[in-house]
């Protein structure tokens, strides 16, 4: 049975200063993230359990605890490399990511309105969740999707390629209860280069993923 495991940052934990702090990528990482992991890891092993048994009292709570711990792993897996200390500003073609640059402009009519929608909605997350801008094959265009805990109001088919993380332990410890300020902060460490090569990867698999007219 396949099992998931914790990457390592592609970076160290200072690397993001003073955007987030060296103690909060640590925790972040070595802690928040690790229990996604152990989450989905003994999940599986549950759900294992339960074909071996036959017992299937529990399933309803066992796939919901795979789909927030999966989820959970996933999107973080992302978020590491959706960040750069030497990211930042507006992604443009002479940077090598034009093609970003002009999807952004036709889905949302420019790049400050981009910028503005995914902030409001990383910002506004009630509770804990996530801002994220995905690849929504059906369309061919970006969208951006709010979602609540891990794996809540999304669409089926969509790809994330640049995630926001708006839950309290992602920036309480530097930015207390100001999750707005964290989120402005954020648009400093983008890494652009990472976010374009996701979604050259999204449009190149679209149709190989999703069977849909």
């Amino acid at each position: 049975m396949a099992t998931y495991t914790l990457p390592e940052l592609p970076y160290d934990y200072a690397a993001l200063a003073p955007v987030i702090s060296p103690e909060i990528i640590e925790l972040h990482h070595d802690k928040h993230h690790a229990a996604y992991v152990k989450g989905a890891n003994d999940t599986l092993e549950q759900l294992a359990e339960a074909r071996d048994k036959e017992a299937w009292g529990s399933i309803n709570g066992l796939e919901k605890n795979l789909a927030f711990h999966l989820s959970g792993h996933i999107l973080h897996s992302i978020y590491w490399h959706n960040m750069t200390g030497d990211g930042g500003g507006e992604p443009h073609e002479k940077d090598g990511v034009g093609e970003l640059a002009d999807a952004i402009a036709e889905s949302f009519g420019s790049y400050a309105g981009f910028k503005a929608q995914l902030t409001k909605a990383a910002a506004t997350t009630q509770g804990s969740g996530w801002g994220v801008l995905a690849y929504e094959p059906v369309s061919g265009r970006l969208i951006v999707e709010q979602i609540y805990d891990h794996q809540g109001n999304v669409g089926q088919g969509s790809v994330p390629i640049l995630v926001f993380d708006a839950w309290e332990h992602a920036f309480y410890l530097q930015y207390k209860n100001q999750k707005v300020d964290f989120i402005e902060a954020m648009w400093q460490v983008v890494n652009w280069q990472d976010v374009a090569k996701r979604y050259a990867a999204a449009k190149e698999r679209a149709n190989i993923l999703l069977l849909a007219p």
